[in-house]
């Protein structure tokens, strides 16, 4: 991405293209179904190469092709969040992790990986790589087209330039007091911070549950008392840190040195507070059932 973001910049735009329509759909279509669940529905295309679509299908269908179609014409940043979180969610959703022992360990390894980018990358290729990445933005297909065609209304409306929704951007202040102009300086935060600390996130979820389910009628769990709520604020804090060190010090700041130890750390001490470190670490034990031989009468 550093050396080649310009000769496959449109390979990414269309994939991201594709992904954003589907993760915006596969994000909003629990919601969609609950609410037809009450109304009904009814199916308006019987035969298509995805089955039977239903009326409540092609809508949240022309909803995500018209959210992602505003995203291309204005590039607007809360457009760019939006579909930021629903790749992120769809991620989380079809990515699972075993069990800690495997989150921990690839925790560890994107620790130094986001700390040497951010921080000792200048050094060796003359410039912060992971700051020139993320602050990149790729040409907008739409206003190259329409300026290829002179369709000059077109080309004034679109934007010409977009910011990929591959992390998520927050004005710093909406409005400068002392020009009267836009700022157009932005916080960052890659979704990458967002989805594999949120891996984290699931997978003491599932947690939680089985160990509800399996001491349910034993009563010996309490839904007050789970491992979601220490990592939930575990996540808090370190992303309370990242900003504030990154508003301090005005550099960039791996958001990873602070959410690391902040979610594994808080897991794992609650862990070994309660005893079942070693059961979190290796996940479930597998069922073992008895194997009855053919020779037996």
């Amino acid at each position: 991405m550093f050396y080649l973001f310009s000769s496959v910049s449109m390979i990414i735009m269309a994939f991201t293209l594709v992904s954003s329509v589907l993760s915006l759909g596969f994000t909003l279509a629990p919601y969609v179904t609950a609410l037809n669940a009450r109304l009904g529905d009814v199916v308006v295309i019987s035969r298509s190469w995805f089955g039977p679509i239903t009326r409540s299908q092609a809508a949240l269908a022309l909803f995500c092709v018209g959210v992602v179609t505003s995203w291309m014409v204005t590039g607007h940043w809360f457009l760019n969040n939006v579909l930021g979180i629903s790749l992120c969610i769809a991620f989380v959703s079809h990515v699972r992790l075993p069990n800690i022992k495997v989150c921990a360990l690839l925790l560890a390894c994107l620790f130094v990986y986001d700390i040497f980018w951010v921080f000792f990358s200048e050094q060796l290729f003359g410039s912060n790589v992971m700051v020139t990445v993320a602050t990149r933005q790729t040409s907008n297909p739409v206003h190259t087209v329409a300026n290829s065609l002179n369709m000059q209304r077109i080309s004034e409306v679109v934007v010409k330039k977009l910011d990929l929704p591959l992390k998520l951007i927050f004005p710093r202040t909406f409005w400068d007091v002392s020009s009267g102009n836009f700022r157009s300086q932005y916080l960052m935060i890659g979704l990458g911070d967002m989805a594999i600390p949120g891996m984290l996130l699931s997978l003491v979820l599932c947690f939680d549950h089985r160990k509800f389910r399996e001491h349910d009628n034993e009563g010996t769990f309490s839904r007050g008392n789970k491992y979601i709520q220490f990592d939930g604020c575990g996540y808090a804090l370190g992303m309370i840190a990242a900003l504030a060190a990154g508003l301090l010090s005005q550099a960039a700041q791996p958001a990873l040195l602070y959410l690391v130890p902040s979610t594994l750390g808080s897991i794992l001490c609650a862990a070994w507070a309660r005893g079942e470190l070693a059961e979190l670490w290796s996940g479930p034990r597998p069922i073992v059932t008895e194997k009855t031989s053919f020779l037996e009468p």
